[in-house]
């Protein structure tokens, strides 16, 4: 019954809408696949509302949902006569809307008011001969002007979940077959050839079905091109598996091989790069933008060139079908598709393999997207590291170890410049050296880190005679008053020779940061635990310390920042002290090799956080 205040109108179900919903099985409850897709909705298009309805008989089933009130959210349903899908339902179009209340299609109904709708986004649902069984809807509370791209990715997902409704069709309808093949079974002694043949069409149905399945489910979580090429390889199964399924991605004029990260393929160390002008099977589908099968040589060696010819050969190759991989705005490759022995690709298995291109082409045009932003963000985050001063006679070196998800860059950095008119009487100059790790791992704590780096310069440049503790008193006081939402650790540095000495004194001061480590050429380390409160625009500003040292030749100071010792499972005192056997054993060593053998034996694999070393050796004394 339809609730009080809500029109009882409504457009009555049609027999095959009621037929495929069967087939469908969802009901007025939760379901996992559908809350997902409402989730996507709320978090692509920044909505506090969203969901899949679907119509049946009685009512509007909600089987995925996000973000709806009471009663509506405990019933799972909606009255026939909401007025958003009902008008997607009717017409089969989307409908989109800024303002429900000012839209006459909307405006007077009173589902809009209880379910404070302002701007709505609708999008149909189909089975695959187009018929609407529902929508997938997005609703604000506010005015809203929807952007293209937010009802472009809105209409991505409601294809995405009418695919889902679709797989779940056809899994209901292999099970029928499945019992159609057990009866057939049953019946074998009076036509065994005849259930045999029924046995192996509906091992293909379930052979293709599942093939989707396994295509939805593997290629969702994709990260990236290698891991595509992984999933892609494993994909194929039954009795009419391929060979080699091989994964080409478009460049300009070529196509370029993705090489399978874990297994060495002859066809992949002979041929990696192919022109798009070169006759190829593969090549072909690029240029014409469709499918295209050789089912035997003599195809092959009629349509093109030598070169194919004798590089199937080669590999072992009869069969091929090589499917266009189509992204949402381009061509992005070719899915290859070989079998050894001549393989008969019936109509079914056609139309399974290229809905799975499918699949793979929106895993791929994901991967080829996160690469592109995986490679800015290294070179972003390259850009902001220091280059090395070149010194006559301190010796120093840095290593930069990114964390393991690509997709972040982080707040570590590392600092090292030479401070004006400071020469000893020798010729050697004084020199600045800072590490710090701003808190987080994303664009915003690089941002905060790249200003924070050029404040304290400006603050060191600008205290002569440049002293540590001054340069993070002012840089502490800056923070504190612009708006800058600085919350981080470092350690800033000055190391001085000394006139008429081989020594060198350091000058530090410590902002909340892991202890510097000193080493002594006799091997002894030091850890230097000297330290004020970290930098956080709230607790200061105050005067901080400095300390002082004097550093006899061929000492080695390192820093670092807390990703090389801090781990979830480890205590940090304990990576310290490793740390300290690491140094005290290795310290005489390169400072390329120390650092890199330090990082070896202390960064897990792959690392949780960014890792900075620094490394810094005084001279040896001259030789006479």
């Amino acid at each position: 019954m339809p609730e009080q205040g809500w029109e009882s109108e409504a457009d009555p179900i049609c027999f095959a809408q009621q037929r495929v919903l069967r087939w469908v099985g969802l009901t007025a409850s939760s379901d996992t696949g559908m809350d997902r897709f409402a989730r996507l909705v709320s978090r692509a298009l920044c909505v506090p509302m969203a969901f899949v309805s679907l119509v049946d008989e009685e009512q509007q089933i909600l089987p995925g949902m996000i973000g709806l009130p009471e009663p509506w959210a405990g019933r799972r349903a909606l009255p026939l006569s909401h007025p958003l899908c009902r008008y997607v339902m009717a017409s089969g179009r989307p409908l989109v809307t800024p303002d429900a209340r000012a839209d006459e299609r909307l405006s007077t109904h009173r589902g809009v008011t209880d379910l404070e709708i302002i701007a709505c986004a609708g999008m149909p649902l189909t089975d695959t001969d187009g018929l609407v069984l529902g929508s997938l809807c997005a609703i604000d509370h506010q005015l809203r002007t929807w952007e293209p791209g937010e009802l472009s990715d809105l209409e991505d997902l409601a294809a995405a979940c009418s695919a889902e409704l679709r797989l779940r069709i056809l899994s209901a309808q292999n099970r029928s077959a499945q019992q159609v093949l057990e009866a057939a079974r049953t019946a074998a002694e009076l036509a065994r050839g005849d259930a045999q043949r029924l046995e192996q069409e509906a091992q293909a149905g379930l052979d293709h079905a599942e093939l989707l399945l396994r295509a939805s489910e593997e290629l969702a979580q994709t990260s990236g091109l290698e891991d595509v090429r992984r999933r892609v390889r494993d994909l194929f199964m039954g009795a009419g598996k391929p060979s080699y399924v091989g994964l080409l991605v478009a460049d300009k004029d070529e196509l370029h091989r993705v090489p399978d990260p874990d297994i060495d393929h002859s066809v992949e160390r002979e041929v990696l790069t192919l022109s798009v002008g070169a006759a190829f099977p593969s090549t072909r589908a690029m240029r014409e933008r469709r499918a295209v099968f050789v089912p035997d040589r003599e195809a092959l060696v009629a349509g093109y060139s030598p070169e194919a010819v004798g590089f199937f050969d080669r590999m072992g190759f009869t069969t091929v079908l090589c499917l266009p991989l189509w992204g949402s705005r381009a061509l992005l490759g070719v899915l290859a598709i070989c079998w050894a022995k001549r393989h008969e690709v019936g109509v079914t298995e056609r139309a399974s393999l290229t809905a799975a291109s499918g699949y793979i082409a929106q895993a791929v045009e994901r991967a080829l997207y996160l690469d592109e932003r995986i490679s800015v963000a290294r070179q972003l985050q390259a850009a902001m590291l220091t280059d090395l001063p070149l010194t006559d006679g301190v010796d120093i070196k840095a290593l930069y170890q990114p964390a393991a998800d690509d997709h972040m860059i982080g707040g570590d950095w590392y600092d090292a410049y030479h401070l004006p008119c400071s020469c000893a009487s020798d010729g050697q100059s004084s020199l600045m050296i800072t590490v710090g790790d701003i808190t987080g791992h994303d664009m915003h704590a690089a941002t905060i880190m790249g200003q924070v780096r050029s404040m304290l310069r400006q603050a060191t440049l600008d205290h002569p005679p440049y002293s540590p503790a001054t340069a993070l008193t002012a840089l502490h006081a800056a923070c504190s008053i612009l708006p800058v939402e600085t919350s981080g650790t470092l350690v800033h540095a000055r190391l001085d020779p000394v006139d008429g000495s081989p020594d060198w004194t350091l000058t530090w001061s410590n902002a909340g940061h892991p202890p510097p480590l000193l080493r002594t050429p006799d091997g002894h380390v030091t850890q230097l635990v000297e330290h004020d409160v970290l930098l956080h625009r709230s607790l200061g500003p105050f005067d901080r310390r400095e300390h002082r040292r004097l550093l006899r030749p061929r000492s080695t100071l390192l820093l670092y920042t807390d990703g090389l010792v801090e781990r979830r499972d480890r205590d940090m005192d304990a990576a310290v002290a490793q740390l300290v056997v690491l140094l005290a054993r290795y310290g005489d060593r390169p400072l390329d090799e120390l650092l890199r053998r330090i990082n070896n034996r202390m960064a897990d694999t792959p690392p949780e956080d960014d890792i900075v070393l620094l490394a810094v050796r005084t001279p040896a004394v001259a030789q006479p």
